[in-house]
Parts: C-alpha cells; sequence; structure tokens
C-alpha cells in the first residue's frame, strides 16, 4: 500500500514539472512515506527524517514531508519530536502537500490532483479501499490508516483504463482487507463485483489482489476467482497462527479449523490455486505446545508462500497495552527458523512439480543479466533468453525448480 501510494504521489509531481532526485539529502522535497508494521521500520523512518533534519539546517528553503502510518490525526508528538519537518501527512491525504507546494512553488494544484491514478509501467498497484475495521490485537494500521472506505467501482474502472492506456498489463488491487471492498457501499457490492467490471477492460491481462482476511474471503469472491480468466489463481490469506489460544488472544475472529475448511472450499473450487500465508511467531503467551499447532497446519496446508514474522510490540496496539510480550527473543528467533525451514521444505516439494511443465510468464524485467517474470501463480521464473522486453507474456517450459525462484526454455519466442 505504501508502495502505492509512493507511487501516485511521484506521478502526480511528475506531471506538474518535478523530477525524481538520485539524492534524497540534497533534493529540494524530500518525502519520507512511513511504515510501522513493525518497530523496526519506524527506527529506519526515524533515522531517516534525523538524517534530512541535518541537510535542512544547511539549507532553510529544503521542503522535509513524513507521510504514512506514522501520521495520525493528531500530529502534536510528531511536530515536538521533528520540528524540522514541514508537513505530516495521513495515509492517502496528498492535498496539503499540494497546497504547501502551490504556496512555495507555484505549482498547478488542479493539474497536480488529476494526475494522482496515473503511473505507466508494465504492473501497477490500484488501491481499491483504506483502513481496516478489524482491530487485531498486535496490528497499529487501524489506528492510523482509519475505518475501511471503498473507493467506487467507476472510479476504480476509470482509473485502471487509464493505466492500460499507458502500457499496464498487470494490477495488483489493494486494500488492507481487500476481502471486505465495498461492505460500506450502498450497494451490495463485493470485491467480486469489482473483479467483473475490472475484466471488461482491454488490455489488461492479469489482476491481482491483497491482502486478504478468512473472514471475509466469501464464496462469492472464490467463484469469481474460479471462473474470470484474468483474475489470477493467487491467494493471500493470512492465518498468523495455527493455535486456537493465540488466535482467540490475537483478536482474529476465527478458529484454525474455519480456516482449514475455507482452505479447502477454495482449493476444491479452483483446483489450482496457488495458496500464500502471513503467520506470527512468538505472540504474547505462545508455548511451545501453540508453536507446534503452527507446524502442524503449515504442514497440512503446504502453502506455496509464507511470510513469516518474529511478533514485536508496537505502542498503541491492544497487545501493547494490556498483554506482556513474555517470550523470550532465543525462542522466537529459533520457531522462525524452524517455520522457515519447513516452509523450504514444502516449497521444494511443490515446485519440483512443475519441471516439465508450461507455464505462462509475464516479463518484469533482468537481474544479474537474467531476463526474468511472474506466472499466474506469482512464482518467479527466469528465462534462457535476453531477447524479451517488459511486458511480453510467453509460455516457458520449467527445466529448474527450487524453492524460491525456477528457470526454464521459452517455446514461443
Amino acid at each position: 500500500m505504501n508502495v502505492a501510494d509512493s507511487e501516485r504521489l511521484s506521478s502526480a509531481l511528475g506531471s506538474v514539472g518535478f523530477e525524481e532526485s538520485e539524492d534524497i539529502r540534497n533534493s529540494n522535497i524530500s518525502i519520507v512515506n512511513s511504515c510501522v508494521v513493525r518497530q523496526s521500520s519506524e527506527d529506519k523512518v526515524t533515522a531517516k527524517v534525523d538524517q534530512l533534519t541535518i541537510e535542512k539546517r544547511k539549507n532553510q528553503e529544503k521542503i522535509i514531508v513524513l507521510m504514512g502510518c506514522m501520521v495520525g490525526p493528531k500530529t502534536n508528538n510528531l511536530e515536538a519530536r521533528f520540528p524540522d519537518v514541514d508537513l505530516f501527512l495521513q495515509p492517502q491525504n496528498y492535498e496539503p502537500l499540494i497546497q504547501l507546494l502551490y504556496e512555495k512553488k507555484g505549482i498547478d494544484k488542479e493539474g497536480c490532483l488529476s494526475n494522482l491514478d496515473v503511473k505507466p509501467r508494465i504492473s501497477s498497484f490500484v488501491p481499491v479501499s483504506h483502513g481496516c475495521d478489524k482491530f487485531c490485537a498486535f496490528c497499529i494500521i487501524p489506528y492510523r490508516r482509519g475505518r475501511e472506505i471503498s473507493r467506487e467501482i467507476p472510479v476504480v474502472v476509470d482509473e485502471v483504463k487509464k493505466l492500460a492506456s499507458n502500457g499496464v498489463k498487470e494490477i495488483t488491487l489493494l486494500g488492507q482487507n481487500v476481502d471486505s471492498y465495498g461492505y460500506d457501499l450502498p450497494e451490495d457490492l463485493t470485491l467480486a463485483d469489482l473483479f467483473e467490471s475490472l475484466h471488461e477492460i482491454d488490455n489488461i491481462e492479469r489482476i491481482r489482489f491483497l491482502t486478504s482476511h478468512p473472514i471475509d474471503m466469501d464464496i462469492r469472491i472464490i467463484n469469481s476467482i474460479a471462473s474470470l480468466p484474468k483474475v489470477c489463481e493467487s491467494i493471500n490469506l493470512p492465518f498468523q497462527s495455527g493455535s486456537n489460544n493465540i488466535l482467540q488472544t490475537m483478536r482474529r475472529g476465527y478458529s484454525r479449523e474455519e480456516y482449514i475448511e475455507l482452505i479447502n472450499i477454495i482449493r476444491d473450487k479452483i483446483p489450482n490455486v496457488a495458496m500464500s500465508a502471513d503467520v506470527i511467531v512468538g505472540f504474547c503467551g505462545e508455548s511451545e505446545s501453540d508453536f507446534e499447532d503452527t507446524i502442524d497446519l503449515i504442514e497440512e496446508i503446504k502453502f506455496d508462500k509464507l511470510h513469516t514474522a518474529i511478533y514485536s510490540e508496537r505502542p498503541g496496539t491492544i497487545a501493547q497495552r494490556k498483554m506482556k510480550d513474555d517470550v523470550k527473543m532465543s525462542d522466537k528467533q529459533r520457531r522462525y527458523k524452524t517455520l522457515n525451514d519447513i516452509q523450504e521444505k514444502i516449497q521444494g516439494e511443490i515446485n519440483s512439480k512443475l519441471l516439465g511443465q508450461i507455464s505462462e510468464v509475464m516479463i518484469e524485467g533482468k537481474r544479474r543479466e537474467k531476463t526474468f517474470g511472474r506466472n499466474r501463480h506469482d512464482k518467479i521464473i527466469y528465462t534462457n533468453t535476453s531477447e524479451l522486453k517488459e511486458g511480453d507474456i510467453v509460455d516457458v517450459k520449467i527445466d529448474y525448480a527450487g524453492p524460491w525462484a525456477m528457470k526454464g526454455e521459452v517455446i514461443n519466442l
């Protein structure tokens, strides 16, 4: 979501004459987009702002902006903490920055704001909802990004049409809880209705979406993924813990049994689906038995990808206010390594089944002089040729399949 916010703002500023600087210290305007999912992320933001403050004291004309999840409705504490920052922007609220630049630089306000949704590239993020109503015990996002607000379908469709006209072939629909899209709109609309509307747009080849919540992944969404060719058969469905005790403490709103049942429904409706998930180790009160429940769930479901995080306290969350972070760091790190080792083996087994198979790959670019892209299941695949360009869609016969990436021969160049 932060990447999408940065891209939209960058596009808008570029449309009225600003150019991206390679040197943030010597730029006229330095915008720091903050993430607060983990304490380490916020610490990096603080260090960056402190660095920019030193540069501003050498050049008072420099403008420093702090935006993103670190900025809540009230900025008194931030203003006292960072007195040299010119502006604090809440997520998606770009207008105060445009006003400031209008006053100091004389930019065309209307021209800038009208280009917030244009970013010409092959693959692009499209925010479709903002905020979250779930208030999980470990998460600060609802307090920083606010309650869930969905963008109207015609607005999203218009933005995607503009992206398509600029060469975008793949879009990823974003929301803190994208499955609850439409619940706040007056009509009876869901993410499935948005899929159907976007599916009709010419030149858009693939539609992805992030991030889902098990409570809101309903049968209409599942059926639309199964029936709409442009919607990729790749679902990220965080479970966070395999223990019912910890799920209850986390305030996730479902049990491990309900989660497994949902996975079975998805796989029944979409037989070739690739499932990925998020999990937290070392949450407050997590015992060895609770951790074993998480291992059992991972080994039973066998995810294509698993994003593992070590729990750390976030000031202002329910967990920080009402619970004790009582799992030793050494235990957290051991559990983290154990899960990643198990998942690496699972991914290797899953990917090995693709040896000799043909996979449709959309080329994204080059790494270490090798052309690569992703298939519909969001798996990275390197090719045997350098003749491809970004946006090409080719069939690749897999001749190597590791747990983290694959490579193969292009058969329809």
